[in-house]
């Protein structure tokens, strides 16, 4: 046995967030509200299994709500952390070694905090556990071998090097198809596609690759 939990986990984060992001949830989900994404959920009607965070982007009313309604509430001081908050929530998140991990709210207009958070999808692959960032215009996922895409509302496929180079990159179901390609950093051969069969596969040699599925 694996000793990996059959739920997901989704956390939502104090970025961009909205009712789009509700439509992620499924029955048996473990929800986590990180910092305002707590208060986030609890206005949309949901409870969260967990809220954790310095909350310091809430009011005092507003913490105080979140303090009556969850009943697991892990704070910290908003200075003397390591860690932002986001992190502290996918550690948690990895130590239940869930089916998946669904970051919601974790880009914004914080560059250097969506970047951080986009980071977070190298410590899942190494965890061997599913991990995706969701937003209303984009999905990202990590890859470090063969992996599988398919149509949906986010019509444009986009890969890029997470790593100095990544090496034998094969693609099928593509309009563009690559065959045993390289990509690097700061090239952009990878922008852009997009799928002509319901789904598409995605096979690499070494490397880290990042595959963002998007929408206009």
């Amino acid at each position: 046995m694996s000793g990996r939990l059959e739920s997901r986990i989704l956390l939502f984060t104090g970025g961009n967030l909205g009712t789009w992001a509700l439509q992620e949830i499924r029955t048996g989900d473990t929800l986590v509200g990180v910092d305002r994404g707590a208060f986030f959920l609890l206005q949309h009607g949901m409870k969260p299994d967990l809220a954790i965070g310095d909350f310091d982007s809430v009011s005092e009313e507003e913490l105080q709500s979140i303090r009556t309604q969850v009943t697991d509430l892990q704070t910290c001081d908003p200075v003397w952390k390591d860690w932002t908050d986001t992190e502290m929530a996918f550690h948690w998140a990895l130590e239940q070694s869930p089916s998946e991990i669904i970051l919601l709210g974790a880009l914004g207009t914080r560059f250097d905090h969506s970047f951080a958070n986009v980071q977070l999808l190298v410590r899942a692959l190494r965890a061997g556990v599913p991990c995706r960032i969701v937003d209303e215009k984009n999905e990202l996922i990590l890859l470090d071998r063969t992996g599988h895409v398919s149509k949906s509302s986010f019509s444009h496929i986009s890969l890029l090097p997470f790593s100095p180079e990544v090496t034998g990159i094969t693609l099928t179901g593509f309009q563009y198809p690559l065959e045993q390609a390289t990509l690097r950093w700061g090239e952009s051969l990878g922008v852009s596609n997009v799928l002509v069969e319901e789904t598409g596969t995605i096979e690499l040699e070494s490397g880290y690759l990042l595959v963002i599925q998007s929408k206009d």
